[in-house]
C-alpha cells in the first residue's frame, strides 16, 4: 500500500467520482474557536465516501475477475457503495448486511441492483458468511476497509482536501476523521502524507466503540466488547484493520473520542448552519472539534464528514435535541 496506489485509483475515478465541497460556517468557527472546514463526503455518490473505495476496488479487478461478480459485506454505506459500483460497471453483486442495520440503508442498497443477505451480527460472523459465499459462487471479495485498493480509493479524498485547503491558503491543520476500521483514515493520512505535511490526520470514534484511538496508544489492534448497538452503526467495527493499523500508527496522530449525545448535537449544528445531513457516523469528526477542541493545536480545523445514509427518525431525534 503506497501513494501511488492513490493516484492511481483517483486516474480511475477521474469523471466517476463527485469532488465534495470544503464547506464552512462563521457560527461553527466561533463554537471551535477557530476556522473549521468540513468535507461533505456526505454528497459523494451512494451517500458516502465508501463508493470511492468501491467503485477502485471493482475498477482495478481484471474483466474475468469482475464477470464473476462481487460479494462485500457491511453495515450500509460500503453496501450502497459497492452496489452502485457494481451497477456502474454492469456486474452483479451480493452484499451481507446486518439485520439491525438501518433500513434506509438496506432498502438503498437493493434498489442499487444489489442482493442483500441479512445476519445477525451478535451471533453470526460477517466473515465466514462472505468466505462460503466466495468460495460457493467465485465471486470477489471486496471488503469494507482491509483491502489496498479500496484504501487507495479512500486515499483520494486526502488528495482532494490537500488540494482545497492550499486553494484557502491552509497551511496546516488538524484533520479530523470519522473512524472504523481504518481505511478513510489510513487512506487520507497517506494521502496527506506527501501532500499535506504540516495536517495532523486525527481518526475520531464514538464511546465504547474506541478501539483505533486505544490501539493508537498501546502500539497493538485492540478490540471492542461486543456493546449493544451504537447510533453510528457506520464506524462500529470490532477493531482496527489488518492493513490498515500499520498506516494509522505510522500516519495518525492521537484520536479522540465522542459520545452520542455529542454526534446528535453536532448533527443539528451541521443541518442548521451548513444545511447538509449527516448520519451519526458520519458526525463523530465534526462533534470533536465542537466539543473537544481543547485537544487540538493547530490554527485551523478540517473534519471529515463521511456519509449521509440516516433513517429519518434517527435524523429527527438529532433535530430536536437540546
Amino acid at each position: 500500500m503506497n501513494f501511488e496506489m492513490i493516484l492511481a485509483a483517483d486516474a480511475r475515478l477521474s469523471g466517476k467520482k463527485r469532488i465534495t465541497p470544503l464547506l464552512n460556517s462563521p457560527f461553527i468557527d466561533e463554537l471551535v474557536g477557530r476556522p473549521t472546514y468540513l468535507k461533505a463526503e456526505c454528497l459523494q455518490h451512494s451517500g458516502s465516501f465508501k463508493f470511492r473505495g468501491a467503485f477502485s476496488a471493482i475498477s482495478a479487478l481484471k474483466n474475468n475477475e469482475r464477470r464473476k461478480g462481487i460479494i462485500a459485506y457491511s453495515s450500509g454505506n460500503h453496501a450502497q457503495g459497492i452496489a452502485m459500483a457494481a451497477k456502474m460497471h454492469n456486474i452483479p453483486s451480493t452484499v451481507i448486511m446486518p439485520a439491525d442495520a438501518p433500513k434506509i440503508k438496506i432498502e438503498n442498497t437493493r434498489k442499487l441492483g444489489a442482493e442483500v443477505i441479512l445476519y445477525d451480527r451478535y451471533r453470526e460472523s460477517r466473515e465466514l458468511i462472505g468466505e462460503k459465499l466466495q468460495q460457493k459462487f467465485g465471486a470477489v471479495l471486496v471488503k469494507p476497509y482491509d483491502d489496498p485498493n479500496v484504501i487507495a480509493g479512500q486515499g483520494t479524498a486526502g488528495l482532494e482536501i490537500a488540494e482545497q485547503a492550499r486553494e484557502l491558503g491552509i497551511d496546516e491543520a488538524d484533520l479530523l476523521v470519522c473512524c472504523g476500521g481504518g481505511g478513510l483514515t489510513s487512506g487520507i493520512a497517506l494521502a496527506c502524507a506527501e501532500n499535506a505535511q504540516n495536517f495532523k490526520v486525527r481518526p475520531v470514534e464514538p464511546a465504547g466503540y474506541d478501539d483505533v484511538v486505544r490501539s493508537l496508544v498501546s502500539g497493538r489492534r485492540e478490540k471492542n466488547e461486543k456493546n449493544p448497538g451504537s447510533l453510528c452503526d457506520a464506524i462500529v467495527t470490532p477493531s482496527p484493520g489488518i492493513l490498515t493499523f500499520p498506516i494509522l500508527r505510522g500516519f495518525c496522530h492521537s484520536g479522540l473520542v465522542v459520545t452520542e449525545d455529542e454526534v446528535l448535537k453536532a448533527m443539528k449544528i451541521a443541518f442548521e448552519r451548513l444545511k447538509i445531513v449527516i448520519e451519526p457516523g458520519g458526525a463523530v469528526a465534526l462533534a470533536a472539534a465542537l466539543y473537544h477542541s481543547e485537544f487540538l493545536d493547530s490554527k485551523t480545523i478540517l473534519v471529515v464528514a463521511s456519509g449521509g445514509n440516516v433513517d429519518p427518525e434517527t435524523f429527527a431525534k438529532a433535530l430536536s435535541f437540546c
